[in-house]
């Protein structure tokens, strides 16, 4: 197995969506203004470094912010963020109402992708970030990348839910010796 030095993990900018705390998987939403300065601001973070392999989900808000810190992604339907079904656009406060105790890594989804479904992708990104030869750059989103972080670290799924991530934020996983860790987490240009 090929050891990339490290994988670059980058949550996109802000979305209306993200800022109200609305759970936002497969509606297709665009970066605010306030999320392009965001992702602009990340591309001092990633300046000058050289990638061998640069994924992106397929969400606008996820391309976009790639573009915009000077990056031309292969598209990975593996980095889509959860679908959260009919949970889509609530917030967690709503669901609570009609779930109590609720949560996105413990709860169920409805005619939404269970946290299994959702962990056998991230393994899959995983996978492939091993197998490219070098760093890896990977644009996605909030929930995905937490599990990402989790996943890579010899983490259950479940505990993604540790990871808190802002949007706009760089998380580098890395080696130290042969040991998978977390070089960094949730940096922010800010």
């Amino acid at each position: 197995m090929n050891m990339p030095s490290e994988i670059w993990l980058v949550r996109h900018g802000e979305t209306e969506w993200s800022r109200s705390g609305q759970h936002t998987s497969r509606t297709d939403l665009a970066l605010t203004p306030a999320g392009v300065r965001q992702a602009e601001s990340l591309k001092g973070m990633l300046a000058g470094h050289s990638f061998a392999l640069v994924l992106s989900s397929p969400m606008k808000r996820a391309v976009d912010t790639c573009h915009l810190v000077g990056l031309k992604p292969e598209l990975s339907e593996d980095l889509r963020e959860w679908d959260y079904g009919d949970y889509e656009g609530l917030t967690t406060t709503e669901i609570q109402k009609r779930v109590p105790g609720w949560t996105i890594f413990t709860g169920p989804v409805p005619n939404g992708e269970t946290l299994a479904q959702v962990a056998a992708r991230a393994d899959r990104v995983l996978l492939r970030a091993t197998a490219a030869g070098g760093d890896v750059a990977l644009f996605g989103h909030g929930h995905l990348s937490r599990i990402l972080g989790a996943r890579w670290i010899g983490l259950e799924p479940s505990d993604g839910r540790l990871l808190a991530l802002s949007t706009a934020s760089l998380s580098v996983l890395g080696y130290e010796r042969e040991t998978r860790v977390i070089r960094l987490w949730n940096q922010t240009s800010a």
